[in-house]
């Protein structure tokens, strides 16, 4: 079974269904033919991940996620996300949807980074924008 933890850095918890989550994040990487090994997520405030984005990323803007993969390609999962609830909170305001769908996304988009999709180039980040969506549809059946 996958080690998949949440913790708040000051970002709060807000999950309330964590283990659904976690079946979920299981169920995502069996159909990318991987395994999860551990993930941690990591909840913050802007100001926590932007001082991280420019201590370990060199970049000095505000995000929703960081990733830090540390197993090999083709090894199973095995990382950090840290994600700013903050952020979370403006973009679920700006594409009005509830915060909880957008934490999904953000939470679903940090597994398939440490899968290995990028999301660089319109292209790559159209494939991402597909795999979330289908995904999402996951959770909710």
């Amino acid at each position: 079974m996958a080690e998949i933890h949440f913790f708040d850095e000051g970002g709060g918890s807000p999950l309330t269904h964590a283990e659904q989550v976690v079946r979920w994040l299981e169920k995502v990487s069996q159909h990318e033919s991987t395994s999860i090994q551990a993930i941690n997520y990591i909840f913050c405030t802007d100001e926590y991940l932007w001082e991280m984005n420019k201590k370990f990323l060199a970049h000095s803007h505000y995000t929703d996620i960081i990733t830090f993969p540390y197993h090999e390609p083709g090894q199973p999962v095995l990382g950090d996300c840290y994600i700013s609830t903050d952020r979370v909170g403006d973009n679920a305001a700006h594409y009005e949807v509830p915060f909880h769908n957008e934490l999904q996304r953000v939470i679903l988009h940090g597994l398939l980074h440490l899968i290995g999709y990028k999301d660089y180039s319109k292209k790559e980040k159209e494939l991402m924008r597909e795999k979330e969506n289908h995904y999402l549809t996951m959770l909710t059946h």
